[in-house]
C-alpha cells in the first residue's frame, strides 16, 4: 500500500466535517514541510522530517495534535485554553480549529528537527 493512501484511508473513515478538518491540518503541515514524509505511526497520520515531526488524529469530541513536548512547551500560553498533556493537545471539535496556531507549531518543529539533524551531522 502506498503510504499516502494510508493517510487518505485514515481520513476517509470519518464523517465529512471531520475529514475537512483533518485534510486542512494535513495541507497546513505539507505547506510548511513539503519534504516531510507521510506515514501512519501509532495508528495516526504522522509527518517525519529527519525524525517524527507531528502526529494528528480524530476522536469523538476532539482533534488530537502531537507536536512533542517541546512543541507544547514553546506555545503553552497560546495553548492555555486547550487541554494539553506532555506531548498532546486536544482541540475540541465544537470550537473552531486554530489552524494558524497549528502552523506556527509545525514551523517551530521543522526548525527544531533541522537544527537537531545538523548538530547530529556535525558530531559524525
Amino acid at each position: 500500500m502506498e503510504i499516502k493512501n494510508a493517510i487518505d484511508e485514515y481520513i476517509l473513515q470519518f464523517p465529512e466535517d471531520i475529514q475537512e478538518i483533518l485534510n486542512t491540518i494535513r495541507k497546513e503541515i505539507k505547506e510548511i514541510a513539503p519534504n516531510a514524509d507521510e506515514k501512519i505511526s501509532y495508528g495516526m497520520p504522522t509527518f517525519v522530517l529527519e525524525r517524527n515531526l507531528v502526529h494528528f488524529a480524530a476522536y469523538k469530541n476532539h482533534i488530537g495534535f502531537y507536536p512533542t513536548p517541546n512543541g507544547i512547551e514553546r506555545f503553552k500560553e497560546e495553548l492555555s485554553e486547550y487541554k494539553t498533556s506532555k506531548g498532546a493537545i486536544q482541540f475540541p471539535i465544537e470550537k473552531p480549529i486554530p489552524y494558524e496556531l497549528i502552523s506556527k507549531i509545525v514551523k517551530f518543529r521543522v526548525a527544531e528537527n533541522k537544527e537537531k539533524a545538523e548538530v547530529k551531522r556535525r558530531k559524525n
